[in-house]
C-alpha cells in the first residue's frame, strides 16, 4: 500500500501501518515458517541419509535468512523518526536485510544506527556471517513484529 500525501503525491516514510497491513504480513510470514516445518517433519519421517540432512542444513540459514528481507519488506517504508536509531528488533532487521543484500551476507553497521549486539535479539557482532536457524528467526520475527506493533500500529 502506498501512502499519498493530501495533494496525491507519494510518500515513502511511513509513520503507521494498519491492522491489516500488520495481519497480511503476520499471516504470510506464518504460512512460510508453517511450510518450512511441514518440510522439516516429512524429512525427519524419512530414512537416515546424510544428503538429506546436509541438504536440508544448507537450505536453513538460506530459508531464514531470506524471511529475514520478507519480514523487512512488508514494513520497508518506515520513518527514522518513529523506528529510532537503537539496535531495536526494527533495527536489527534493518540491518540484516542491507547487510544480506549488500554485504554478502556479513553484517555491517551504519553510522544511523547504534546496534548493541549484547541487547539485540541474535547478538550478532559486526562482521559476523549471517546464517539464521529456524529458532533465531522465530525469535527476531516475534520481536520485530511486537516493536511494529508498539510503534506503528
Amino acid at each position: 500500500m502506498q501512502t499519498t500525501s493530501d495533494e496525491g503525491t507519494p510518500v515513502l516514510g511511513r509513520k503507521t501501518y494498519t491492522q491489516e497491513e500488520f495481519d497480511r504480513a503476520s499471516a504470510a510470514v506464518g504460512e512460510q515458517v508453517a511450510a518450512y516445518r511441514t518440510l522439516v517433519k516429512a524429512i525427519d519421517g524419512a530414512p537416515a541419509d546424510p544428503k538429506v540432512a546436509a541438504a536440508l542444513e544448507a537450505f536453513e540459514p538460506l530459508f531464514f535468512n531470506n524471511m529475514t528481507l520478507v519480514l523487512d519488506r512488508f514494513f520497508v517504508h518506515r520513518v527514522r523518526a518513529v523506528a529510532g536509531k537503537d539496535g531495536n528488533p526494527l533495527n536489527e532487521v534493518e540491518l540484516l536485510s542491507d547487510s544480506l543484500m549488500n554485504d554478502d551476507g556479513v553484517l555491517r553497521g551504519n553510522n544511523v544506527i547504534k546496534l548493541v549486539p549484547a541487547e539485540s535479539v541474535l547478538g550478532l557482532q559486526t562482521g559476523d556471517r549471517i546464517r539464521l536457524t529456524a529458532t533465531e528467526f522465530d525469535r527476531l520475527a516475534k520481536a520485530f513484529l511486537a516493536e511494529i506493533r508498539a510503534r506503528f500500529l
